[in-house]
């Protein structure tokens, strides 16, 4: 397609998904009673606010928790750091415009800490209060920004964006420093080299557990000591969708000694590297500490303003400032107006007046003390969103690094494109997209991320595939490195042998001792054979649920704490959230985690057991046909993987089938028999 055709395409995309997002919120939030909607975790009813003073860059803190009289632990939710939530008094309508929203700053058992940008209404402080999860749209309101952009790129980089020009790169050449981190195996290596060859973009093809993220961080390091080197400064991005995957490259940079500065609502930032927010970096520059003077003198100014006369309309008649002014100055009257009224306003507009240079003067200095920051990174670190925030409009870098690029929607990962003149993405496309709620924006591929695009059009000559994984014992990653990744990916040394014995005390508390098959790191638990194990879906639900399944998930991980293995060393992953709540209703243990297989991508744990859900007479398999959604499964498990499964379903998706298979062929399979145990 042309320039103008992909505007206009991706535009209505955008517009698609973001109406459909804040419908969905706010038909949910009319529909459903707060009741409900806390059962879903979407809200926390019954809480009561306590401030918390003032927090990272002047936010206003407010701890809410239960209103009980003990310590009352908060039901599971979806409302965790880093979202936006609004407070609202428990029998009124949230949709009142005094009511505030904020940003979760903080998250325990028992309380949640929410940072504003304002102080706060009162009510916030009181009992009865009702807290929802909430929506905005900024972050659709700069994909559609980047794309209004899109028009006005030079000629030749639209040209290799829309696949209409060849990209170009110089002679690859070994860095003269060397490499900074030694154990880059060889693939790593050639994509770091490709990658700084590159003149527009290149791709880094990562697949699970083969360290793109490490990649990405030795091509900063590199284009960093080139600079010092050089004695000149270069502008470089590191951006990506998510708030975790930023953190992540803000953690590495700083670790190896690299001038990174974080961008973004310190709530959403991991505690620990709050030092390298923008936020707390402005307070030791001089010109923001003048600027909270001034602004501390202005705001003790319009506490005085409250005891002279506000020129509103009743008093005003149609008078302009000016008017005013004169009158009192001459100490005459007019329209019936007292002289001490205007005597008063003109007291108030002098203190306003007198307020809005401080405030001015405020703003001035601390933009500057912002860009005296932003000048003197090496690195500038923020969220696709952010790179589109006011913060840093008009920025431009040499280079941006975009690390989990397959998860961002085109017009998400066009924010960062062009704010920078030559950029690389990592990511690996055989896993799950972005998530699209809309259908029409879905089949017009705003779930298809700019990587894989750029990738069909441009081939291998933009792309690095990492081929050494460091995560799965060989046996896990034998089916996914054949089935995804042409059979290329190949196990570490280090990992390759490692299985959950290696973690278990020799004597457990228990007594238990362990078997030969907890050994096994890959197995297939079939329940093809038992009753009980039926699919279901709840009244009002579209999602599954499979009762039997979610029992047996909870005897194998007991069984696995009996012997030993912690609980923050075991996951259980399901593809549907109905099976999720399932198991998490039956299952309670501080430190194991359950998710659904969506809300578990880019994540590990040394133990994952999955299920399945899907047992039915017709061998339907649902939204378990994509494949990425199977990929991500499978993959998560550093030492033992336990499928739970009916294969008379499953295998009617031949991928499935043969996954079945080789678990037969490596000794790992095992048939559930009613309750006599397995065959």
């Amino acid at each position: 397609m042309n320039e103008h055709e992909y505007v206009r395409h991706f535009t209505a995309l955008v517009e698609l998904e973001r109406e459909e997002q804040m419908r969905l919120h706010e038909e949910e939030m009319q529909r459903l009673s707060g009741r409900e909607r806390e059962e879903k975790g979407r809200a926390f009813l019954r809480m009561k606010g306590k401030s918390q003073g003032l927090g990272l860059g002047g936010k206003h803190l407010v701890r809410f928790r239960k209103q009980s009289k003990g310590n009352e632990t908060l039901p599971d939710s979806e409302i965790e750091v880093g979202v936006l939530v609004l407070i609202s008094k428990q029998g009124t309508s949230p949709w009142d415009e005094d009511n505030p929203t904020g940003t979760v700053a903080e998250k325990t058992s028992y309380s949640i800490t929410v940072a504003f940008d304002d102080a706060p209404p009162g009510f916030v402080f009181r009992k009865d209060l009702r807290i929802d999860l909430f929506v905005n749209d900024i972050t659709f309101q700069r994909m559609l920004e980047a794309l209004k952009n899109f028009r006005r790129l030079p000629s030749v980089k639209k040209a290799k964006l829309l696949g209409n020009a060849t990209p170009a790169f110089d002679k690859l050449r070994e860095p003269e420093t060397g490499f900074f981190n030694a154990k880059l195996n060889k693939s790593q290596r050639e994509a770091v080299l490709r990658c700084l060859a590159a003149r527009d973009f290149f791709l880094i093809h990562g697949p699970p557990g083969t360290g793109k993220t490490i990649a990405c961080i030795e091509i900063i390091a590199q284009l960093v000591e080139h600079d010092r080197e050089q004695k000149r400064s270069s502008k470089i991005l590191a951006a990506a969708d998510s708030n975790v995957a930023v953190d992540n490259l803000v953690e590495r940079l700083d670790e190896i000694g690299v001038k990174v500065v974080r961008i973004g609502h310190p709530a959403r930032v991991i505690p620990s590297l709050r030092k390298r927010t923008l936020d707390y970096l402005v307070q030791a520059v001089p010109e923001y500490t003048k600027a909270q003077e001034l602004r501390k003198k202005a705001n003790a100014i319009k506490e005085r303003m409250k005891s002279f006369s506000v020129p509103e309309m009743r008093w005003r008649r149609g008078l302009s400032d000016e008017t005013i002014m004169q009158l009192a100055s001459e100490g005459k009257t007019t329209r019936g107006i007292p002289r001490e009224k205007i005597a008063g306003m003109r007291n108030w507009l002098d203190l306003k007046h007198g307020t809005d240079k401080l405030f001015g003067d405020a703003r001035a200095l601390e933009e500057r003390a912002v860009k005296r920051i932003i000048h003197n990174a090496e690195v500038i670190c923020a969220t696709n969103s952010t790179v589109g925030s006011e913060i840093l409009k008009g920025e431009r870098f040499d280079f941006a690094v975009i690390d989990e690029a397959t998860q961002s929607t085109e017009p998400s990962s066009l924010i960062s494109v062009l704010s920078a003149k030559r950029f690389i993405m990592a990511g690996d496309h055989k896993q799950l997209p972005p998530t699209i709620l809309n259908d029409e924006a879905a089949r017009g591929n705003l779930s298809k991320s700019l990587f894989e695009r750029l990738l069909e059009l441009h081939g291998d000559k933009i792309r690095a595939m990492l081929d050494v994984q460091y995560r799965m014992n060989e046996e896990i990653a034998e089916f996914p490195g054949k089935e995804f990744y042409g059979g290329k990916l190949k196990a570490d040394t280090s990992v390759k042998g490692h299985n959950l014995l290696d973690l278990m005390p020799e004597k457990p508390n228990s007594g238990l001792k362990p078997e030969p098959e907890d050994a096994k790191p890959f197995l297939f638990v079939d329940t093809c054979s038992s009753e009980g194990y039926r699919e279901r879906t709840r009244a009002g639900s579209t999602s599954k649920e499979n009762a039997g399944e979610a029992k047996l998930v909870v005897a194998i991980a007991e069984r696995l704490l009996s012997l030993g293995v912690k609980p923050e060393d075991i996951a259980v992953i399901s593809p549907y959230v109905d099976q999720v709540a399932r198991i998490k209703k039956e299952f309670r243990v501080e430190g194991l985690e359950i998710k659904t297989v969506d809300g578990f991508q880019g994540r590990e744990k040394e133990v994952v057991i999955v299920s399945f859900v899907r047992s039915n007479k017709s061998g339907e398999v649902g939204f378990l046909r994509d494949l990425r959604r199977l990929n991500v499964s499978i993959t998560r498990a550093k030492r033992k993987l336990v499928l739970i499964g009916d294969s008379r379903t499953l295998e009617s998706e031949g991928c499935y089938k043969r996954l079945i298979e080789l678990a037969k062929a490596r000794g790992g399979y095992k048939r559930l028999v009613g309750d006599e145990g397995f065959v």
